[in-house]
């Protein structure tokens, strides 16, 4: 009789955690390239690697714009993960993963299986007590947030992943995809990793040095070093850095760092600068009913007069206009993007 032939090993295998409202894009970008890399034809089939929702309870998980995602395997029958993948969302009082499923985490990193976080996945690995002398990636967006929730640490919040030994964290959104790519590469090879982003229709796998996209600017920059100094900029808006401080954290003088704005973007630094302020301020008086002076102060000016003569000299038109302005329901939508010249 023909002894059966036992099942080869995934070559990659990862399980999630899912938090309550947890970012539907993140998750679903990190398990496409999986599931895309999963298989030598294009069936989907878990051949190369696999992939389980853990769950104590099976319960549906909500994400945060309300698609539920089911749960396939409960903790206690998960078996074994080359890594523990944990998808944040949307911040707020409520514990984003049940005691179960932290205590589950917690043991899994003590035994030494490599703990990812994507999107918001930071903050719950942070105060798991998980990152604990490690580096971590937080998106721009939350990066003030951390700096809150954790006064004494200091995030990366200029590249779109960040891999620390046995910690691997992302800023989410396309940046999921990418750091799911380099652990294809590194566990089934190059080939599928590549497959994978090119079926997803993203060009080329990046690394995680990368600088995050942000708060755009009307032309993108295209230098590592200006599109970091602008992701700082955009991280202390409330209270603006000197250049010559933002020159000095990326270990360049002032003079390479105007001088590099000036040949990618034609602006100098202050001027994208205060660009990205007044775009901020705009956002706040077409969105929010908070006072011009409250906007003022949120956006590194020190009151209601400041920004007006600044907005005036800049754009043309008073906050106060601003507002009358979007209210009209004939008018037209008003241009609110930083204003750069075009290129000859």
């Amino acid at each position: 009789m023909a002894m059966p032939i036992a099942p080869s090993r995934k070559r990659l295998r990862v399980a999630f955690l899912l938090a309550d409202r947890f970012t539907l894009s993140a998750f679903a970008n990190f398990v496409d390239v999986l599931r895309l890399a999963a298989d030598e034809a294009d069936q989907s089939r878990p051949i190369l690697c696999d992939w389980s929702v853990l769950s104590d309870t099976m319960e549906n998980v909500r994400s945060s714009c309300g698609v539920r995602v089911e749960p396939d395997r409960r903790l206690r029958d998960a078996g074994e993960f080359d890594y523990i993948v944990v998808v944040g969302g949307i911040m707020g009082d409520r514990a984003a993963l049940s005691q179960p499923m932290l205590a589950f985490l917690k043991a899994r990193a003590a035994a030494g299986v490599p703990i990812a976080g994507l999107c918001t996945g930071v903050f719950i690995l942070q105060e798991a007590g998980l990152l604990a002398g490690y580096r971590c990636c937080v998106s721009w967006f939350h990066h003030q947030d951390f700096l809150e929730r954790f006064e004494s640490e200091r995030p990366v919040s200029d590249q779109i992943f960040v891999i620390d030994r046995d910690r691997l964290t992302c800023s989410g959104g396309h940046g999921a995809a990418h750091l799911a790519a380099f652990l294809v590469q590194r566990h089934v090879g190059q080939s599928a990793a590549i497959k994978s982003l090119n079926i997803m229709m993203i060009d080329e796998a990046l690394e995680g040095e990368r600088p995050q996209p942000g708060q755009q600017l009307s032309r993108r920059a295209s230098d590592p070093l200006v599109r970091r100094a602008v992701l700082r900029m955009q991280q202390h808006i409330e209270m603006p850095l000197p250049v010559g401080e933002i020159a000095a954290a990326l270990g360049v003088a002032r003079r390479t760092l105007e001088r590099r704005f000036l040949a990618d973007l034609r602006q100098t630094p202050l001027k994208v600068y205060l660009d990205l302020r007044l775009e901020r301020a705009l956002v706040r008086l077409r969105e929010t009913e908070a006072t011009v002076a409250d906007i003022a102060l949120s956006c590194g000016f020190c009151d209601a007069s400041h920004l007006t003569r600044t907005l005036r000299a800049e754009r043309g038109i008073t906050p106060a206009e601003y507002r009358r302005a979007r209210a009209a329901p004939d008018e037209d939508a008003m241009a609110v993007g930083v204003m750069l010249p075009p290129r000859d």
